[in-house]
């Protein structure tokens, strides 16, 4: 792709949820998603934006889905994705992160944490939506 990827960290319960988290922002790297892609491994992701509904059609795999606020508050939270399902459009999303499913488990991450980003090789932990697009 030759873009920077992306390191998020649920800032609320201080856990890591991608090191190598892949930046969807245009029209075309929305729709495709996941679709063609191997299955996520831990650490990995995307993050889509803007972003308020998805779907997993085309999948052979489940996803976690965390759908984000304008400042990166975790709104909606969906644990594995089936393949073949959409959701609803969720009131107050900007983003969604889809993750390996299980992340939202082992991260414990729920409604209401605050979700920060930044390029993963800075490593630094952003907060309160700086660093957002």
């Amino acid at each position: 792709m030759g873009r920077e990827n992306l390191r998020i960290v649920n800032q609320s319960r201080g856990t890591l949820l991608g090191a190598d988290v892949s930046l969807a922002d245009s029209w075309f790297r929305r729709l495709q998603g996941y679709l063609g892609r191997p299955e996520p491994r831990r650490g990995e992701g995307i993050l889509l934006a803007p972003c308020n509904a998805i779907h997993t059609y085309g999948m052979s795999f489940s996803v976690d889905v965390i759908f984000l606020s304008a400042d990166g508050r975790v709104v909606k939270a969906m644990a594995e994705v089936a393949p073949g399902r959409r959701s609803e459009r969720v009131a107050g999303g900007r983003y969604v992160l889809e993750l390996p499913a299980g992340t939202i488990a082992s991260t414990g991450t729920s409604v209401g944490d605050d979700i920060s980003w930044a390029p993963a090789r800075a490593r630094a932990h952003v907060g309160n939506g700086a660093g957002r697009g």
